[in-house]
């Protein structure tokens, strides 16, 4: 009897559908996210996916004129060179000396096939990898560096064969190497930010 406190088969327990209506959702929402986890993790790049090819960031604020740094993009060594006056003021001059001064048949972006081959002429973006046969070139960034002669204006030297390039990555005659130093893609997304990897094209704001 309802008097006595004993709930009719007609009755409805509100407090209990309440309960197990609450329990129900709590538990759906801790599936939904185990689930979630792994899907909102497919988001982020893996080590693999930077490797074959996602975007390397640089902080170009600590880079110093004169100074060159070294990131990884694709597994490659690049060559981020903050050039200074003196280096820019060392490109004119010796085109009759290289194979390929105007870059008509080496590998860099549109915006890049000029005498500074680059974006910004004081900073030099380069592949640092050999055309000849894949070693890494060294910093001989020194005018007249003795073991490359008094009239060497500065570049890099390929310590395997002897190739050597300018401050612009271009080819001296006499080298192994045929071609110039490769300049990847590459954008700024403000005054102190460099994005290797992507296009202005492709990267929305980049400069």
């Amino acid at each position: 009897m309802a008097g006595d406190g004993v709930i009719g088969d007609n009755h409805v327990d509100t407090s209990r559908r309440v309960f197990l209506t609450a329990a129900t959702a709590t538990t759906g929402a801790i599936g939904a996210a185990f689930v979630l986890v792994p899907f909102i993790s497919s988001w982020m790049p893996s080590e693999r996916a930077r490797a074959l090819g996602a975007p390397t960031e640089l902080d170009l604020s600590k880079l110093d004129p004169g100074q060159m740094v070294v990131v990884v993009w694709r597994k490659q060594p690049i060559y981020v060179v903050r050039r200074t006056p003196a280096m820019l003021a060392s490109l004119a001059g010796h085109d009759d000396r290289l194979k390929d001064p105007t870059s008509a048949h080496s590998q860099q972006p549109p915006y890049a096939k000029n005498v500074q081959r680059a974006r910004k002429p004081d900073y030099l973006v380069l592949i640092g990898i050999c055309t000849h046969l894949g070693c890494l070139p060294k910093a001989r960034f020194e005018p007249g560096f003795p073991e490359l002669g008094a009239d060497w204006p500065g570049g890099f030297f390929c310590p395997c064969h002897g190739s050597r390039f300018d401050l612009s990555g271009r080819v001296f005659d006499g080298s192994p190497a045929s071609v110039n130093l490769v300049v990847p893609p590459y954008a700024y997304v403000n005054a102190q930010t460099l994005v290797i990897g992507v296009d202005a094209a492709k990267q929305k704001g980049a400069a």
